[in-house]
């Protein structure tokens, strides 16, 4: 199913209301729509990676709703085309995974810029976005913390359940306390509104206790 674009998740003045962006938007959502993975919500089937950008969009807008348009231009392409580079593809260990995590971005970033050149977006723009993208600076930019504080709260919110019944209960913890660290205190108190299940509960407070000496150390 290749639903059309959904542009409650962004404001409905200003920026949002070009030309350029709204088919900028589109061309995320078509390609993301490619992914061959699929997700369900609410009982309809979705590309996976067109679902999590929606998600993600949502989130940003949620924590800053007056945020500019490279912001929102970030949020929906962050994962642009996700699956092109499998896990699967790089050795298993952390090395392995740190290699990964980096061409990602490189990944995402290349085919942003492009979209957004094809749609017509001068160069200071389309280099923001990819810098967002890369996660330039974070820890002093304020924009790429928003991001990171979305990318958690999609984890916490729609992610985490699943991981809990599939993964060592440590590992789960130990991403947890990963994740809680890389917040801001604006995301912790965004995440303490969404409504975890009593097992999801007990993993984050033994997160957030220092239950897990691994997540401590590291």
């Amino acid at each position: 199913m290749n639903p059309k674009s959904d542009s409650s998740s962004v404001p409905i003045s200003g920026f949002a209301s070009t030309e350029r962006y709204r088919r900028a938007i589109q061309a995320f959502d078509d390609a993301n729509a490619g992914d061959p993975n699929r997700e369900t919500e609410n009982g309809v089937e979705y590309p996976r990676e067109l679902l999590y950008a929606r998600r993600l969009s949502e989130w940003v807008r949620r924590l800053k709703p007056d945020g500019s348009e490279p912001l929102f231009l970030a949020a929906r392409c962050q994962h642009l085309c996700r699956w092109e580079i499998p896990r699967s593809s790089y050795p298993a260990d952390r090395p392995g995974y740190l290699r990964w995590r980096q061409e990602l971005k490189h990944l995402h970033a290349r085919k942003s810029g492009e979209i957004l050149e094809g749609v017509g977006y001068d160069p200071t723009t389309i280099r923001r976005v990819q810098d967002l993208n890369l996660k330039k600076d974070l820890g002093k930019d304020a924009d790429c913390q928003v991001i990171e504080d979305a990318l958690c709260l999609v984890f916490l919110q729609f992610q985490l359940a699943d991981l809990a019944t599939r993964a060592d209960e440590a590992k789960v913890v130990n991403a947890l306390a990963k994740s809680w660290a890389k917040m801001s205190p604006q995301g912790h108190e965004a995440a303490k509104t969404l409504d975890f299940s009593p097992v999801e509960r007990r993993l984050l407070e033994r997160a957030l206790s220092g239950g897990d000496d691994s997540a401590r150390s590291r």
